[in-house]
């Protein structure tokens, strides 16, 4: 593998975010546990995708750090589609600055290092 440590570093970010959304998940089923929820199928149902969405990240991040092609364009699709909500989140009035710049700096972030790795591990070598 030619970028250790670029492959290092988006691997850690896939596994931070995906410990995050596991947390979220979490969080959303003791919510769930106190009551809070509107429709208890369509609430278990967003925690399942929640949790299988975490999974995704976290083997995204193995392998990444493996060098798996699979893994970093999942990834990528992954970043695209935080730093999507991340902008979305600025529709909504008020804005709530800490949810935009806790998904979106990390998922900017994660996908440059996801392309950098990319292309390092790609350069061919200088005749």
């Amino acid at each position: 593998m030619r970028s250790p440590g670029l492959a290092l570093a988006a691997s850690a970010v896939l596994a931070a975010e995906g410990a995050a959304l596991a947390v979220f998940a979490l969080i959303e089923l003791v919510g769930l546990g106190a009551g809070d929820a509107a429709s208890l199928p369509t609430a278990l149902a967003l925690i399942v995708l929640t949790l299988i969405g975490a999974g995704a990240l976290i083997a995204f991040a193995i392998g990444t750090r493996t060098g798996r092609s699979w893994a970093r364009s999942g990834g990528v699709v992954f970043q695209v589609l935080a730093i999507a909500l991340a902008l979305a989140s600025l529709t909504l009035q008020p804005i709530v600055w800490a949810f935009t710049v806790g998904v979106g700096l990390p998922a900017l972030l994660c996908f440059a290092l996801l392309i950098a790795s990319t292309r390092a591990e790609n350069e061919r070598p200088a005749k």
